[in-house]
């Protein structure tokens, strides 16, 4: 049969094993750079190209445009327009625990109207239940908003004890163990009462779907295969989904590599992959070793660096690129010599023709980059640190949303209060008596014309029922109520906030987006879930007629690749961080971090670390502590590079001196 699929012999060997699989639950172990995306891509095309409906296949990824690509690849691939996805069932986990949850979620007494909180609106509900229970006026301190929702959610996905939790993350908060319980019980009765869910439900919610061995049969039915990407990256609660989707029928492929699961501290476990074969009986384990990415020796630096791990699927990365540059590994003197260094040799690969944005600074944490940021703009090179503000991060977005979302569930408690109190006079005791009117009346938005507020206050509000009203009309086209909506705000804007120009320009866009839409309802899951980013986003086109150098953290590089990569600070208190050192696990995961930084280079890595840090308030003044080379370095890892040494003569590297000058003696007699 694979004659009639010419398409076939783009593959490589193990990407044709992979892809051509028959039944039953398949590994495969795809290293970086090794064409994962082509083996998904293509397994999809063989799938359905063989019989397989289209829509009785299911493919998980994580991020949309990921699932996106793949399906846009096995289209072309195979020129089946049926590879849409339209007909193939592919997006996010939590896309998909959406969708099946608008089907099913009345099996769980969930409204097929529930709406989908934000990251920032989960953290605000923690903070009004924070306030309503009166943690916030305890005399010594109580946990603030993000710290509650890292706990809950560390809860959730991990599958952990509160105590645990604490114990082991968050130990300062032990001692409000007691008011934590009664905090979160509250939390989920009042999202349930509102019928809104977090990012975890809809994890949560399918889990509990698949507990009846009835509904598991009937959601698991619906698709003959399930493909997952990065796999490494799923937490316990997707596993168990996982698992519970694959009751009867076994036909699961699931591709990652357990050398890059760095995401713990959302909830990720790499024993999700490294217990695959466990978990699934009969599993077919298929590896990909060929990297199309780097040059062999970088692939001999990461092979070296990676074969540290404890546990692991062993794999040495090779490819047909056998030449190139050696990786060098700069010792500097201090942090002004590293910097020094790294702006001095991008300049150089720039003058040899390779452009900034195919060029970046990767280092473990944020702040590593401080001193670094200083020099580039000194030298006027410039930068943009990876990643930037979601627009449902930014206030004025969501003070829109949230107009939309009061349409969309009337009962959104948080909804309610942010608008209502963005009209002038109206407060907390304002927006609650509102809110009881509204709700009295059958939770429609536009009686709100109807409720006798304070004369100050009476004509804003009566306007803001007159705008529900208007916007329930146009419920089949959400770029008009966006407009509404926007002109109903765009007079508030310069009274709430600076730079009011660039921000109506933000809801310009927003409107823009909506256009796509024909519901309200798809519009606000899909901002919710897969939200655009701002103009400091690096996931666009690279062909811009602005350069710009990429800064970023090894976890916001995960997927990434440049022709010249630096890795910074990689030295022992950075690289591993002496945050993430108190397991044998977490060790292991820093060094899976460092192999990730390192194979995000095709043609060039340089790693460098510095002898001094400096303390910052003391810049000028010689206090300084001494640094060690990276554990991870070893003397293995470092017989694959070229080593050089960054500092004044003599300084780096004392040289040995003979005594040829009798000073003491000059110095005693010059005198006396």
């Amino acid at each position: 049969m694979e004659d009639n699929f010419g398409w076939l012999k783009e593959l490589n060997p193990q990407q044709r094993l992979a892809v051509t699989h028959g039944s039953g639950p398949l590994l495969v172990i795809a290293g970086a750079g090794s064409g994962k995306t082509r083996t998904l891509a293509y397994r999809v095309a063989y799938l359905i190209a063989t019989g397989v409906p289209a829509s009785r296949i299911l493919l998980l990824t994580f991020t949309r445009r990921a699932a996106e690509e793949m399906l846009k690849r096995a289209t072309a691939v195979a020129r089946l327009e049926e590879v849409t996805s339209g007909h193939v069932w592919g997006g996010t986990f939590h896309s998909v625990a959406n969708r099946l949850l608008r089907i099913y979620g009345q099996a769980l007494g969930l409204g097929r109207d529930f709406t989908i909180m934000d990251e920032g609106d989960a953290e605000d509900l923690m903070n009004l239940l924070r306030h309503e229970l009166g943690f916030s006026a305890t005399r010594e301190r109580f946990p603030q908003k993000g710290t509650l929702r890292a706990i809950y959610s560390r809860c959730v996905n991990g599958n952990e004890k509160l105590k645990v939790v604490l114990e082991r993350y968050f130990p300062w908060c032990l001692p409000w163990e007691k008011q934590l319980k009664q905090l979160f019980r509250r939390y989920v009765e009042r999202k349930q009462k509102q019928q809104v869910l977090d990012y975890d439900d809809l994890l949560l919610y399918w889990e509990q779907l698949l507990v009846d061995d009835r509904m598991a049969d009937e959601v698991g039915g619906r698709f003959d295969h399930i493909l997952v990407d990065e796999y490494q990256d799923t937490n316990l609660i997707q596993g168990n989904i996982l698992r519970r989707m694959r009751r009867k029928n076994k036909n699961i492929m699931v591709v990652g590599d357990d050398a890059q699961s760095i995401y713990s501290f959302r909830g990720a476990t790499v024993r999700n992959i490294l217990d695959f074969p466990r978990h699934f009986p009969g599993t077919t384990i298929i590896t990909l070793d060929q990297n199309y990415r780097s040059t062999m020796p970088i692939l001999r630096v990461t092979n070296a660096v990676i074969s540290q791990a404890r546990e692991r699927y062993t794999k040495n990365l090779w490819s047909e690129r056998k030449t190139g540059q050696r990786p060098v590994l700069a010792t500097c003197a201090d942090e002004t010599y590293q910097d020094t260094f790294v702006a001095d040799t991008i300049l150089k690969h720039h003058e040899a023709g390779i452009p900034l944005h195919r060029q970046a600074v990767l280092f473990r944490a944020g702040h590593h980059s401080d001193s670094l940021e200083i020099e580039l703009a000194r030298r006027q090179i410039p930068f943009r640190k990876y990643g930037g503000l979601r627009f449902l991060e930014t206030a004025h977005v969501k003070d829109l949303l949230g107009f939309l979302k009061i349409v969309e569930n009337p009962r959104d408690e948080l909804s309610w209060f942010r608008v209502l109190q963005l009209l002038k006079g109206v407060g907390p005791a304002t927006a609650s008596e509102a809110m009881k009117f509204v709700w009295q009346h059958g939770y429609e938005p536009a009686v709100l014309s109807e409720f006798n507020g304070p004369a100050i206050v009476r004509e804003e509000i009566k306007r803001l029922g007159g705008l529900f009203r208007q916007l329930k009309e146009l419920t089949r086209q959400p770029a008009a109520q966006v407009e509404l909506v926007r002109r109903f705000y765009q007079p508030l804007l310069p009274q709430l906030y600076e730079n009011a120009p660039a921000r109506q320009k933000d809801l310009e866009n927003l409107e823009k987006i909506a256009s796509r839409y024909k519901s309200l309802t798809s519009f606000l899951i899909d901002l919710t879930l897969e939200p655009p980013t701002s103009t400091s986003d690096l996931a666009g086109p690279a062909d811009r007629e602005d350069d710009w150098l990429v800064l970023s953290t090894i976890h916001s590089a995960k997927g990434c690749e440049w022709d010249v990569v630096f890795l910074i600070h990689a030295s022992d208190g950075c690289l591993p961080s002496d945050m993430s050192a108190d397991s044998p696990e977490e060790i292991e995961e820093e060094l899976r971090l460092a192999y990730v930084a390192m194979t995000r280079a095709r043609d060039f890595l340089y790693v460098s670390w510095p002898l001094r840090y400096y303390h910052a308030w003391s810049r000028f003044v010689d206090r300084h502590i001494f640094a060690q080379r990276s554990r991870f370095l070893s003397p293995q890892v470092c017989q694959e590079f070229d080593q050089l040494v960054v500092g004044p003569a003599g300084e780096t590297e004392e040289p040995e001196v003979k005594t040829v000058i009798d000073a003491g003696r000059r110095l005693r007699t010059r005198w006396f």
